[in-house]
């Protein structure tokens, strides 16, 4: 067999095999033998079909099949010679065959790049740090005792953070407008439930005080016929409520989950949860920045095929995910591309560093999972009897413990923050 390798565009590389004529011959030969005692033709006894006649009735179909078998083989065999890794399945394509000549055909696919690994001591990592503490908690039980609010009529002029009832018309140019009336409809004061302007002009009222005022719709606002035109509303206040904070009291303990209500347990828990939310939140920043590392430092070409795979992976899970989601493939290749070289440069970094993890640790990962869920036992059955749930637990696993190895070997720059922070990036 002969074999030669061109490069192509990346990572396509194209095949030329001829496999030799006598292998092919003898090949089809022996395919021959094997069916003349099985072949039945009229006028012959079965089993006692000349070779000759057998040859001429099936030697065309004996040719294709054998071609193909040998295809098979003969492409394997010189991946093995050639050392190369395809990433997807060949394309194909073969001379007119003939029997006593030459088998000669193309194969072109890509290959796996070969990974040179940056040295890890290299990489330049940000570490944050930071921690729960007493008034991150107090801030939590705030956010605790507005979910449980209730809310108390007053007599009095309306102030911000009021919850207000309201019957209002609105008019542009002297027209009614769709959308722009409504009765008993409430709103909070300063939550920018309306237009801008529009909630500012009803503090200070009473119930039963009417007010009209102008206000212009916002230049981008949604609906195009109204976008930048002056609105006139014509209000009159049904009900002015302020809000009533719940007391940090044996009820509410147990509207969290406390069952013995004791509110210093409530404290404790929230705080744990809080401490859990932090870690999560912290590991996931640090997987991120050396993730980020690991691709700056090592820049490979990825196989496109691989990569599309890849995105229409990511498609389906969000289809499952999002049903009647319309995002196409082309939406998810970027992420898809990231997602194979961080997968390439993993696997180079696990086998540098014979990294290996075992049941236990991925069990232990499981366990971690089910706190957030009511029946934590029954999360980690339904995990552990699912092959594909695990393996996807699997490599969450060797992916952290990749994070910790490159860590231990990086130059790693702490910086501390605070719980809000961390939790809440976007309001820095």
């Amino acid at each position: 067999m002969q074999v030669s390798v061109e490069a192509g565009e990346g990572l396509e590389r194209k095949l030329t095999i001829q496999v030799p004529a006598e292998t092919v011959e003898m090949e089809v030969n022996n395919r021959l033998n094997s069916i003349k005692n099985t072949v039945k033709m009229d006028g012959f006894r079965p089993g006692k079909v000349p070779l000759k006649v057998v040859k001429q009735k099936y030697s065309g179909t004996v040719l294709q099949e054998v071609a193909g078998e040998l295809m098979q083989s003969s492409f394997r065999e010189a991946l093995t010679q050639e050392n190369l890794n395809p990433a997807g399945d060949p394309v194909i394509h073969a001379e007119d065959l003939v029997l006593g000549q030459v088998m000669e055909y193309t194969a072109t696919f890509e290959v796996y790049p070969e990974v040179a690994l940056s040295p890890i001591s290299d990489l330049a990592i940000e570490k944050i740090e930071a921690a729960v503490e007493d008034a991150d908690v107090d801030k939590m039980i705030d956010i605790l005792r507005k979910q449980k609010m209730d809310w108390t009529e007053v007599d009095r002029a309306s102030t911000d953070g009021d919850r207000i009832s309201i019957d209002f018309i609105g008019t542009v140019d002297g027209e009614k407008f769709d959308g722009g009336s409504a009765n008993d409809m409430p709103m909070v004061l300063g939550a920018g439930q309306m237009i801008p302007g529009f909630e500012e002009k009803l503090t200070g009222l009473k119930a039963s005080d009417e007010t009209t005022f102008k206000v212009p719709f916002p230049e981008d606002y949604a609906a195009k016929e109204l976008a930048g035109k002056e609105a006139e509303f014509a209000v009159t206040v049904k009900k002015v409520e302020e809000p009533k904070l719940p007391e940090i009291d044996e009820e509410f303990a147990k509207a969290f989950g406390v069952e013995s209500g004791d509110t210093e347990q409530l404290m404790t828990d929230i705080k744990a949860n809080m401490e859990r939310e932090l870690g999560r939140k912290l590991s996931s920043v640090l997987k991120t920045n050396v993730m980020d590392a690991l691709i700056a430092a090592n820049p490979i070409d990825v196989p496109a095929a691989v990569v599309t795979q890849e995105a229409e992976t990511l498609k389906k899970q969000t289809e499952v995910q999002t049903p009647g989601s319309t995002l196409t493939v082309d939406a998810f290749m970027d992420d898809a591309k990231r997602r194979v070289q961080l997968g390439l440069i993993l696997a180079e970094v696990a086998k540098m560093s014979s990294l290996n993890i075992d049941a236990d640790m991925i069990k232990a990962r499981i366990e971690e999972m089910a706190q957030d869920y009511d029946d934590p036992d029954e999360f980690v059955r339904y995990y552990m009897g699912n092959q594909e749930l695990l393996s996807g637990v699997q490599t969450l696993v060797m992916e952290d413990k990749v994070v910790d190895w490159i860590v231990d070997q990086a130059k790693v720059a702490v910086n501390s923050s605070t719980f809000d922070e961390v939790m809440n990036p976007e309001s820095k």
